[in-house]
């Protein structure tokens, strides 16, 4: 059965076809600017806010919630019907609050540092999967104002392509969100990078780099294999020319693998005729790939080499590392268990 997430309005205007027009407006109102769940919505008679919950019922069972001690970051791994799990992480800050959604439970890519890569796929998320985190985090955020939404979490979205689109589009008509307040990751499916520029949709795209040499990122990020990194840069200029929007380059600065003065040199190399920002990231521990990340003074003098080369650089703040909730951590589900981690 769908979620009350999955419709859009005009599927909902069928499916009450035996309703006052209005009732539809009000049911949108309802889910996608106050975040309420249909048997919440008080403007619409009780018997169809029945109707509605048990024709329409929610998709995400809480598995897990953990946070860090401050509760400015919070992870959930959510159940989903047929019993596959995702995670979802709220983080909060001074200036904005951001959700890191899924699209996938697991995924395909394989990215050898990655614990979502390394535990395997299981299958696409729906749109009302993907929507309903969004909604389920901004209950949590208020009374503050979820701003931001990231697909970062689990899964390739651009793998799930009409799936990502449709809730962008979702988020942007429904609840008022600014294209420009969504990130879209990716590791380089560079056809999907292509569509994306002529949606019309001026969202942020992070492009997952990590490296900038055909041989080693073969094996870091196998997807390179299908898309090298000429395939990938032909993409990136075509998103260049039609969003006329910046795109970023993520890095996760791993010891001895990516963070020598010859990958600055490379990095530099790909990035600069491609007018992209570059963002560090200090590699977030996972069970499965036992190298460890770069140590702060050599995440400095890679920063700085970069600067050096007219490369506009910046060093992600990481946040939820201690609760696997970092960037690159999405895979771990506790059993249930509720509990609280301090911040180390």
């Amino acid at each position: 059965m769908p979620n009350p997430y999955e419709f859009s309005r005009e599927q909902f205007s069928e499916a009450l076809a035996d309703q006052p027009a209005f009732r539809v407006r009000q049911l949108m109102t309802g889910l996608y600017e106050h975040d309420l769940f249909p048997e919440e919505i008080s403007t619409l008679p009780a018997p169809l806010r029945t109707r509605l919950a048990n024709d329409f019922p929610l998709s995400l069972t809480i598995a897990n919630e953990v946070k860090t001690d401050d509760g400015e970051t919070l992870k959930w791994a959510f159940r989903l019907p047929d019993g596959a799990t995702i995670e979802t992480v709220l983080m909060r800050y001074r200036d904005r609050v951001t959700v890191c959604i899924s699209t996938q439970a697991g995924c395909a890519m394989a990215c050898s540092f990655c614990a979502t890569g390394q535990a395997g796929f299981t299958r696409h998320l729906t749109v009302g999967e993907v929507l309903e985190q969004v909604v389920r985090a901004a209950r949590a955020a208020a009374p503050r104002r979820l701003s931001n939404v990231v697909f970062m979490g689990m899964g390739e979205p651009l793998a799930n392509y009409d799936v990502t689109v449709e809730v962008i589009r979702r988020l942007h008509t429904e609840r008022g969100m600014s294209a420009r307040n969504i990130t879209v990751s990716t590791v380089g499916v560079a056809p999907a990078i292509e569509r994306l520029a002529h949606e019309g949709l001026p969202v942020t795209l992070a492009v997952s780099l990590h490296l900038a040499n055909d041989h080693e990122r073969d094996e870091l990020v196998p997807i390179n294999r299908r898309y090298n990194l000429e395939r990938l840069a032909a993409a990136c200029e075509v998103w260049n020319e039609k969003t006329k929007r910046r795109l970023s380059f993520e890095w996760s600065l791993i010891s001895g693998v990516n963070d020598t003065e010859r990958h600055a040199t490379e990095l530099a190399e790909y990035a600069g005729p491609l007018r992209a920002h570059v963002n560090l990231i200090p590699l977030n521990p996972t069970p499965g790939y036992l190298v460890v990340g770069s140590p702060r003074e050599r995440i400095e003098q890679f920063r700085s080499a970069l600067d050096d080369r007219g490369i506009n650089v910046t060093v992600r703040r990481t946040r939820g590392r201690s609760i696997d909730a970092a960037c690159g951590q999405l895979a771990h589900v506790t059993n249930g268990k509720r509990r609280t981690i301090p911040r180390r």
